[in-house]
């Protein structure tokens, strides 16, 4: 009768030790199991600081400093570039100005991104600072090492003692991190933890590296349509004819006819070019919508695991004997690309990929040999085409890039020599940030090999990689 049931009986005195005092069932059943062979400590005794970030409303314009929030953590580290930017005071600065390896903890989210968590990485001479959905833990490195405090919140341990804790609510999940303090964390050795930096580092300067290369196909585009130091004129009135404004475009918003589209128009019609509706085809995704949404089965990817540089691991999955459409799983070279919300999020898929998109992304598929699928994926994240999105998408709180409208964007196609240059360096650029990704899903891994089998075998998986 009781087949299957998970109970724990807990003291009252135990309970009441909680710093949030947990009376739910499901924080005390799922209790995570601790290795007898390794020492423990919980977090908070391994910290130096834990700090909230900066309530601040954000802007686009690049007015203040660059700010983190809490999608922008991927792959265990914090992105290098960000969307966002806060005008803050220099005394606000000098209170949350991350330093070369804080951690950031993003405490408030959906349940499945809730305790995403990644290092930063000062790479130049920037200062960021952090949203007040993210915290700041710095580790006292006597103890732990930030990358191995990043790695064990990532592995299926940490994971595991995140989630137990986690608060759900109607419209988001939380996570106190209070009660992150209160994991205990294994003592893994200096040495070993230092074996985790080593990963962290050599990643960092794959990604580097990786991003050069990127910029440098993006500076042979760009300089090869006149485009490389063109900036975009500030002129925000424009005189147009019924004929030349709604007639041609059924637009009335002021927004779309600003002069700075016209004049990227008129650089690069000057090459030859195509609309993409005669480059590509054009395939919808479906959205099964949240009540589908399950932890497990066919990975769901949404917009929010999208970049240009790759697709984030979904935390959210869809019934594979509902939802297993061969058709709509996104295949090698296809271009993956957003039209709602963050819209103009170009990805040419490298592998074929056992998952579905949502609807808000569409799959492009090249019918033009003329064009390399690297090249135009290039294009479609320049400044070309994302001031072309940026000008049909306006004029709503959401955007939403309509089909019809993206049929319509027109591509520069240059010289084959041209195309296999720029796609050259892309290749180079995404073998390099792979070979970033495998080096810190190794150092998970091993974390997780010392805590199971010991020290001495994860030290000889790792050696492999480092």
């Amino acid at each position: 009768m009781l087949k299957g049931l998970e109970v724990s009986v807990i003291s009252l005195a135990k309970a009441n030790k909680n710093k949030d005092f947990r009376a739910d069932s499901d924080f005390w059943t799922k209790e995570p199991k601790v290795s007898p062979n390794l020492n423990y400590d919980k977090i908070g005794n391994c910290l130096l600081n834990a700090q909230y970030g900066i309530s601040i409303e954000m802007n686009e314009e690049k007015k203040g400093f660059p700010i983190y929030r809490m999608n922008e953590i991927h792959n265990m580290l914090c992105d290098f570039e960000v969307n966002k930017f806060a005008d803050i005071t220099n005394e606000e600065l000098n209170t949350f100005k991350l330093n070369d390896r804080d951690v950031l903890f993003n405490r408030t989210n959906s349940f499945e991104w809730v305790g995403r968590t990644g290092i930063y990485k000062k790479i130049d001479n920037r200062d960021f600072v952090f949203a007040s959905y993210l915290v700041r833990f710095v580790p006292n490195q006597k103890i732990i090492l930030p990358e191995y405090l990043t790695t064990f919140l990532n592995t299926k341990f940490g994971i595991w003692d995140i989630k137990r804790r986690a608060r759900q609510s109607i419209n988001q999940t939380n996570v106190n991190p209070e009660e992150v303090k209160q994991i205990n964390i294994p003592l893994l050795s200096k040495a070993f933890q230092l074996k985790i930096k080593v990963c962290f580092d050599n990643s960092t300067r794959y990604l580097i590296k990786s991003q050069e290369l990127y910029k440098q196909a993006e500076q042979i585009l760009l300089q090869e349509l006149g485009l490389l130091n063109w900036q975009p004129t500030i002129k925000n009135n424009n005189n147009k004819t019924l004929k030349e404004s709604f007639l041609q475009s059924g637009r009335f918003d002021a927004e779309y006819y600003q002069p700075k589209y016209d004049e990227l128009l008129s650089r690069i019609t000057k090459f030859d070019c195509k609309i993409i509706d005669k480059i590509v085809n054009i395939k919808k995704s479906i959205e099964p919508g949240s009540e589908a949404y399950q932890t497990e089965g066919l990975p769901f990817i949404r917009v929010a695991d999208l970049s240009k540089m790759g697709i984030s691991e979904s935390n959210v999955f869809l019934d594979p004997n509902n939802f297993n459409v061969e058709e709509l799983k996104p295949r090698k070279n296809t271009i993956l690309l957003s039209k709602d919300g963050s819209v103009g999020i170009a990805y040419k898929v490298e592998e074929d990929i056992e998952g579905i998109t949502s609807g808000a992304i569409l799959h492009l598929t090249i019918n033009d040999k003329n064009i390399l699928p690297d090249y135009l994926c290039l294009v479609l994240n320049s400044i070309i085409v994302q001031l072309q999105a940026e000008r049909d998408a306006g004029g709503s709180i959401i955007q939403h890039w309509k089909p019809d409208e993206i049929k319509q964007v027109i591509i520069p196609v240059l010289g084959d020599k041209t195309q296999k240059s720029i796609s050259q360096k892309i290749k180079e650029s995404f073998a390099l940030q792979k070979q970033s990704k495998e080096l810190l899903e190794a150092a998970k891994k091993a974390v997780e090999m010392a805590i199971e089998d010991g020290e001495e075998k994860a030290s000889n998986y790792i050696k492999q990689f480092n």
